[in-house]
């Protein structure tokens, strides 16, 4: 697969982008042959239609794509992926002047495009390469789309080749990568250290918990990112029936996320003291598995009963934001395939956040549309908070009566941040269950993006 720009110095074929109501206009401009070689084939500019043009021998010198009605932007993203798959391979440009925002987005689809996991099958394709047009900033989206690649590897690979050690070697070779300093406490020891519910979610597995911190940069604001990282998820003792386990390889696609994000920021040197804090475990089912009705005790000292060891999601989490909100950073953000109501309030393209800062839900809601990486706040609801506080311990772990699931999670995530601290929690799919342009059937980041490009809002940093 290729995710980089072809060198602006190779020969290349003109890609001509037209709307239905700009093919008029440009076959007007063209030779008589070339404008009856496309009527001919029936080309109306409609979306994802592709017109390869020949010249007098059958070689193919240029194409035309349709990107569909202007009014189609609503419906659609990425489309001229649709191109990039499609093309005959060699280097290819953008015939057509586009706004900066159309041609960020163009040239971040083709590189998207050209994403494939072949670990267990089938071998890299060649695909067609784009010269990176004049004004994009080329070595920006190479890393964005590098970013998104690692968060698809991780997110693909099968549970068994992606355990938590696997996945703490991942994040070493992302620090050893970037020069980060790297730290990981594992097994037993997460006791000694205070990590109690990281323990006891991991400690049925005959793979170790673990948590897993990792820091990089020297100076500026503190961004640090917390990651669910559930390799798999059984359901524990309160088991999940099959067709609910079938996709719990993708549970730890919120460390997924946060790790693709860190390349992100650390690729493009962005001016912060960069944070990844991922507690690292299986949900598996042994003798020793927590329990329903057990009644934990979390880092922070609050006690937890559970009633569900399937929402163990949130239990992890809460040590690991409580270890990470210990040093009081800038801004914390957890990321997590937390709860199935996400899905149900919003479905599998969207990725509904919480926040109660203002300004950075605004900022975050103007990023993931300019960078088409779609965002929707939801509220920390207070009048919720009784349903998560059981009476016989402090909080309730997965409350009765199925109302408002995804917001007492985040109700439930937020006790365990410390007060005053700004925090945003991200409750994302991770996954894409249909392919489409840029997005094959698969693991997906989500929520990456919209961040990246709020962070210079949010922190008064200089625009990426």
């Amino acid at each position: 697969m290729s995710l980089k720009f072809a060198d602006p110095e190779s020969p290349s074929r003109p890609l001509v982008l037209v709307t239905p109501a700009t093919l008029a206009e440009w076959l007007a401009t063209q030779t008589a042959p070339v404008a009856t070689w496309v009527s001919d084939c029936g080309f109306a500019g409609a979306e994802g239609e592709l017109c390869l043009l020949p010249d007098a021998s059958g070689a193919c010198v240029g194409a035309v794509f349709g990107l569909g009605p202007d009014a189609a932007r609503q419906r659609s993203r990425f489309v001229v992926a649709q191109a990039a798959s499609r093309l005959p391979v060699g280097a290819w440009h953008i015939a057509t002047p586009l706004d900066p925002r159309d041609a960020d987005e163009a040239c971040l689809a083709w590189l998207l495009a050209g994403y494939g996991f072949t670990r267990y099958a089938g071998t890299s394709r060649e695909t067609a390469q784009l010269v990176c047009p004049e004004g994009v900033d080329a070595a920006r989206l190479e890393a964005l789309a590098a970013g998104e690649a690692l968060t698809r590897d991780l997110i693909n690979t099968p549970a068994s080749d992606m355990g938590p050690g696997e996945l703490e070697q991942a994040a070493r070779d992302l620090a050893a990568d970037f020069q980060a300093d790297f730290n990981c406490v594992v097994g037993d020891d997460l006791l000694a250290a205070n990590f109690p519910m990281v323990h006891a979610v991991g400690r049925a597995s005959s793979r170790a918990p673990r948590l897993i911190d990792m820091r990089w940069g020297q100076s500026g604001p503190r961004v640090t990112l917390v990651g669910k990282g559930v390799i798999f998820d059984t359901g524990g003792l309160d088991i999940k029936p099959a067709a609910s386990m079938g996709l719990m390889k993708k549970d730890m696609g919120g460390a997924a996320t946060v790790l693709g994000l860190a390349r992100m920021i650390m690729a493009l040197n962005l001016p912060v003291r960069l944070r990844v804090v991922i507690p690292a475990v299986e949900n598996a089912i042994a003798g020793n598995a927590f329990r329903p009705q057990d009644i934990l005790t979390s880092r922070k000292g609050l006690t937890v009963e559970i009633n569900n060891t399937d929402a163990e999601g949130r239990l992890v989490l809460a040590d690991a934001l409580t270890f990470a909100g210990e040093e009081n950073p800038d801004l914390l953000v957890s990321m997590a395939t937390l709860t199935g109501a996400a899905r149900v309030a919003v479905g599998p393209d969207l990725a509904p956040f919480f926040t109660d800062d203002t300004g950075l839900a605004q900022a975050l809601l103007r990023a993931g549309d300019l960078v088409r990486d779609p965002v929707w706040q939801l509220p920390f609801h207070a009048p919720y908070e009784p349903m998560i506080e059981p009476g016989i311990a402090d909080l309730d772990n997965a409350p009765k009566g199925g109302f408002a699931g995804a917001i007492t999670a985040a109700l439930f995530l937020r006790r365990f941040v410390p007060e005053g601290q700004r925090y945003a929690h991200f409750d994302i799919y991770g996954w894409q269950p249909v392919a489409a342009p840029a997005r094959p059937k698969g693991g997906v980041g989500q929520g990456a993006r919209a961040l990246l490009e709020a962070l210079p809002t949010a922190l008064e940093l200089p625009q990426l």
